[in-house]
């Protein structure tokens, strides 16, 4: 029975490694000729109401209720990782390669460990340190800002950002009012998601500027499909099942296979830039992700240190 789940484990991590690597490929083909948000609203849509349609009927009711307070923090969560996350990266992926695109976003893990130590106080190991350090050096290597480069800066520096939204809104779903189980919250998040991008998309006048060519409807129906409901079904029963630091390897796994699906599929260059600056962002993914199995004190942090004060001042009994 042991030897049976470990090979579950195995095939389902290898399906979260090939499939989010792929999704850049995916991306880079629906930009061709659908509009970036207008894409993605479709996406979250049609994934969410998938994700809710098979949660919903199976879980508990109670833990599981959708009012008012889910949907704001589902909407704010669902704003931060669906809209200035997937949104702007498909809105750079218009100009950045796949594969330096998988780099840039493969910088989550460096973002949530500077995010979490300035945030909520929680210390961070030496070796961490310098593993922020060398992702920096990475970052700064591959924008080359003092070089002529081949990096489209602006939408280089957009899915830095993009990256640095979804780190904050993974650290904001920890203590959020979301419902209980993780393929409700994905699934209402996913929903909210897409309505903020669908707005923005018929605000900006997306919807007549859309080309529906075969590739394009072909590589969005694999971004619902295998993207988001197969990969991340995959995720959350890989996060019940086996070792966080197992689970967490395809933070640095889903951009080597990014870089070389698309080399082979999309005939895009690998530089010399791209594998130095990638081994830095890389190893240093690695370095965090091993230190944050230490146990530290917490230290103070800037939603900690306002906690500590206003439990100060409450009067005591």
């Amino acid at each position: 029975m042991g030897a049976r789940r470990d090979v579950r484990v195995w095939l389902a991590l290898v399906t979260v490694y090939l499939v989010w690597g792929s999704t850049f490929v995916a991306l880079a083909i629906v930009v061709r000729d659908l509009p970036p948000f207008l894409a993605m609203a479709m996406r979250h849509l049609v994934a969410g109401g998938i994700l809710l349609a098979f949660a919903l009927p199976r879980g508990d009711r109670q833990g599981d209720r959708i009012g008012r307070p889910q949907i704001v923090a589902a909407l704010v969560f669902g704003g931060l990782l669906f809209v200035t996350g997937h949104g702007a990266l498909a809105w750079a992926q218009q100009t950045v390669p796949a594969g330096v695109a998988a780099l840039l976003v493969g910088t989550i893990p460096i973002w949530m460990a500077l995010f979490d130590r300035v945030a909520f106080g929680r210390r961070l190991a030496r070796s961490a340190y310098a593993g922020i350090a060398l992702g920096f050096a990475g970052l700064t290597f591959l924008f080359d800002p003092f070089g002529t480069g081949s990096v489209d800066r602006l939408g280089a520096l957009v899915i830095v950002g993009s990256a640095m939204c979804w780190a904050a809104g993974s650290l904001y779903s920890r203590g959020a009012p979301l419902p209980r189980r993780p393929l409700v919250s994905a699934g209402l998040a996913s929903v909210c998601g897409g309505t903020l991008l669908a707005g923005y998309s018929l605000v900006s006048g997306e919807i007549g500027e859309a080309v529906w060519t075969t590739d394009a409807v072909l590589a969005l129906a694999y971004l619902v499909v295998v993207g988001s409901f197969v990969g991340f079904t995959s995720y959350v029963w890989l996060l019940q099942v086996a070792p966080t630091s197992l689970v967490s390897t395809y933070a640095y796994v889903n951009p080597i296979v990014a870089v070389v699906l698309a080399w082979i599929i999309l005939g895009e260059d690998v530089t010399a830039q791209m594998v130095v600056a990638g081994a830095a962002v890389l190893v240093s993914v690695a370095v965090i992700l091993r230190a944050g199995s230490s146990e530290l004190a917490p230290g103070r942090g800037l939603f900690r240190a306002r906690a500590s004060a206003v439990a100060a001042a409450e009067p005591t009994a």
